[in-house]
């Protein structure tokens, strides 16, 4: 293999190692939006990599002959993929619409520097989704009150997620004196969570560590 080959080949191997990357990056994600009671940081970015790597797949099976075992293969990693994405964007959604005043609220208390957990996208069907159901909730109930009960305060309907729920989670990098609840009578206590062990604690013990990758709920 002369000098030029093995560039090539270099170049292969780093995008198919990125794009692997991506993919688990994006199955993490996944995963931790599935088993997490709270809405978490859209990975918005992550998701456009993806569907653009699904297009590139998509495009190399269109040119591949007909009957190659490897187009099987191929359509079975895109049916696999887009079922990831498909199920990280359906969580999402679920969570939006049953959080939705409470995550409105917050948003509304943002700092201009504090990034959203939501992507563009997901405000905006926030927005409407809670405008909709407002107009719905005035039209079939709040009209038939007395006046004095016919304002709707998004505040004393908002359903907040239970933070205090017990998650499963593998350790990704070691994590020294984390706090956890001990026995009733002896307060609280700090363990260290060794890289690869796997644990059961509250989530709101661990939801900084989910953020900064070191633990990922399983």
């Amino acid at each position: 293999m002369d000098d030029l080959d093995i560039e090539e080949a270099s170049d292969e191997e780093v995008e198919q190692m990125t794009a692997a990357e991506a993919l688990a990056m994006v199955e993490k994600a996944w995963l931790n939006e599935k088993f997490s009671p709270e809405l978490l940081a859209h990975k918005q970015d992550l998701v456009d990599v993806m569907l653009d790597q699904l297009n590139d797949m998509e495009k190399n099976i269109s040119r591949a002959k007909k009957g190659d075992l490897k187009v099987s293969i191929h359509k079975m990693e895109i049916d696999r993929i887009r079922y990831v994405l498909a199920s990280y964007l359906r969580i999402r959604l679920e969570k939006i619409e049953k959080f939705v005043h409470h995550l409105l609220e917050e948003e509304a208390e943002l700092g201009e520097d504090v990034p959203s957990r939501m992507s563009p996208e997901e405000l905006q069907h926030a927005k409407n989704f809670a405008a909709n159901m407002e107009t719905l909730f005035n039209d079939v109930v709040l009209r038939h009150m007395p006046r004095n009960l016919k304002k709707l305060e998004g505040s004393k309907v908002a359903k907040s997620p239970n933070q205090d729920s017990y998650v499963f989670l593998r350790v990704q990098e070691q994590v020294d004196q984390v706090m956890v609840d001990a026995a009733a009578d002896q307060g609280d206590e700090a363990i260290d969570l060794e890289k690869g062990s796997q644990h059961i604690m509250r989530y709101r013990v661990v939801a900084p560590l989910i953020t900064n990758d070191a633990v990922t709920l399983i």
